[in-house]
């Protein structure tokens, strides 16, 4: 059984996500994403908690239901900021295998501080003591850091995190079996590092919209959808991931958002991290950081290395080739029309074969982004310090038009 998941989410409640975040909407453009798995996100702030409870039944597997059938899993995101040699912030994904465990997670958040201000609380709590507690509820919470690589929230992070899985987890590390990627990042960037580990990704989705909603993803074959299969996978590294390009996401490149400047990390090296226009110190983005902690050289591929797909959301090709915004009534109307054709969006992305497109009449030039996108071949101005990277039409395609 092939399973499509996205199984890092949030809800309506949680700080700068869609007021329209719901179970119904994560359905509904899941399946025209192209999922069959998604997490529920936020599981433990109590308005979200009876969001989930009136819309998901749970089977005997640990899978969360909707009346027609679509799966979810216990999910949430959790938020720790706390001194350890400086001043900490790392966030971290946990899954739960049921309602009673789920229950239990919460009981021991609430614990320690509040869950109702946000769908992403906070704690003072070391990552390594949160583990423990959550282990000693149950050892099939699973606990992976989330996009591990961004600034200010990630495992490691240029401002707040560790240069290795020991030092944040200590004695706690043999419970972390995987991480997630993030947009800034991807596997081979990841493959780079000392210390091994899996590597899954998720969209970290603040809304239901197709290009934010599974725009990473991990996919995995098992033999029955439960609980219990698809953490074996992540612990034994069965799967493959759908990735964006590194460069697509807000973090990617070091850069002021506010002064309009980006570098790679050799030019930050140049000016020893100092913008050049405002004179402060630049956020330090994903690509640095990856050369002050890699051992191995570019193009290093463990031995253990899963396959991967590198994408970027359909809405950003249909935009790029009508030279429109991605929430416009035509890319909207052009993007409508191709899931009509083609089934979902992860479809067209992977799958569908070029005499397809042709077959259906899509204009050569549309065709040709798509296979260029399927190739990871689109140019992107790398993103920085909070901002999109840009997809750019490819030079051949701007003589065309």
């Amino acid at each position: 059984m092939r399973i499509v998941s996205d199984l890092h989410v949030h809800s309506k409640y949680a700080r700068a996500c869609s007021s329209q975040f719901s179970i119904p909407n994560l359905e509904k453009w899941g399946r025209v994403k192209g999922l069959n798995l998604i997490g529920t996100g936020d599981f433990q702030h109590p308005k979200h908690r009876k969001h989930i409870d009136e819309n998901l039944k749970e089977d005997e597997y640990g899978i969360l239901r909707t009346k027609s059938g679509f799966p979810f899993i216990w999910q949430t995101e959790i938020s720790l900021m706390y001194s350890q040699d400086k001043r900490r912030a790392v966030h971290h994904v946990v899954l739960a295998p049921s309602t009673e465990i789920a229950n239990k997670i919460t009981a021991y958040l609430a614990s320690k501080g509040r869950l109702d201000y946000d769908g992403r609380p906070i704690f003072n709590i070391p990552s390594n003591e949160f583990v423990k507690g959550l282990k000693a509820i149950s050892g099939d919470i699973e606990i992976i850091p989330a996009h591990c690589m961004t600034p200010w929230f990630g495992l490691f992070g240029s401002k707040s995190g560790f240069d290795s899985l020991e030092g944040c987890f200590k004695d706690q590390i043999k419970h972390i079996y995987a991480v997630e990627s993030g947009l800034s990042a991807d596997p081979p960037m990841l493959w780079r590092f000392k210390e091994k580990f899996n590597i899954v990704s998720f969209s970290d989705a603040h809304s239901f919209w197709p290009w934010r909603l599974g725009r990473e993803a991990t996919i995995f074959d098992v033999p029955k959808l439960t609980y219990k299969n698809i953490i074996q996978a992540i612990r034994n590294n069965n799967f493959a991931t759908i990735e964006t390009p590194p460069t697509y996401g807000k973090y990617h490149w070091d850069g002021h958002r506010n002064c309009n400047f980006s570098c790679s990390f050799e030019q930050t090296k140049k000016l020893n991290s100092i913008c050049p226009k405002c004179k402060q110190p630049l956020t330090i983005g994903v690509d640095y950081r990856v050369e002050e902690i890699a051992q191995f050289p570019v193009g290093h591929k463990p031995d253990n290395s899963n396959s991967f797909y590198e994408i970027i959301p359909l809405h950003e090709i249909l935009a790029l080739y009508l030279a429109s915004g991605l929430d416009t009534k035509k890319t909207w109307a052009l993007y409508n029309s191709l899931i009509e054709k083609f089934q979902n969006e992860l479809n067209i992305l992977l799958s569908v074969p070029k005499e397809d497109f042709q077959k259906a009449e899509l204009p050569n030039q549309l065709i040709e982004l798509v296979m260029l996108n399927r190739k990871n071949k689109l140019k992107i101005q790398p993103g920085y310090d909070g901002e999109y990277g840009k997809v750019e039409m490819p030079k051949k395609q701007q003589t065309l038009f």
